[in-house]
Parts: C-alpha cells; sequence; structure tokens
C-alpha cells in the first residue's frame, strides 16, 4: 500500500483520515495474505479519499504563491514611490 505524504494527511478531516488509516490497515492485511489483487482495489479508495487533501494542499499553495505575488508588487511600489 502506498502512503500519501504527511503534507496531504494533515489536511485531511478527522473523518478523512480515520478512513484513510481504517483502508491501509485492511489494505496492509491483504498484502500480507498476498491478496495483491483486493489490496489494489483498497488502494484506489484511498486514492480517491484523499483527492480532497490534495486539493486543498494545492489551494495553499496557490494562495501562497498570491501572497508572494502582493508582497513583491508592494516592494515595486515602494521602489516606485522613492524615485
Amino acid at each position: 500500500m502506498r502512503h500519501c505524504s504527511v503534507q496531504v494527511r494533515g489536511l485531511l478531516t478527522r473523518d478523512e483520515l480515520d478512513r484513510y488509516n481504517a483502508l491501509m490497515e485492511v489494505g496492509s492485511f491483504l498484502e500480507s495474505q498476498n491478496r495483491h489483487d483486493l489490496a489494489y482495489t483498497v488502494q484506489k479508495e484511498v486514492d480517491l479519499l484523499i483527492q480532497p487533501g490534495i486539493e486543498r494542499l494545492k489551494e495553499k499553495s496557490r494562495e501562497r504563491d498570491r501572497m508572494t505575488e502582493q508582497y513583491l508588487a508592494s516592494l515595486d511600489d515602494q521602489d516606485d514611490d522613492d524615485n
């Protein structure tokens, strides 16, 4: 079973995280029983479950980019005012 990143896990809701942990436990059990066919199905469910967390991480990145852009624009404005 492939884990998602710590950053994505940190952005999952409590319900999403509980479900994620349960699915990972089931998937690990299935792998230990050499039931990789069923573990694959569980992995696909995990991949769907973490999509909202991935989107939240992307939005945080876009927001950080917007804030950086605003900061750099304010520096340019200050330079223009100084001249």
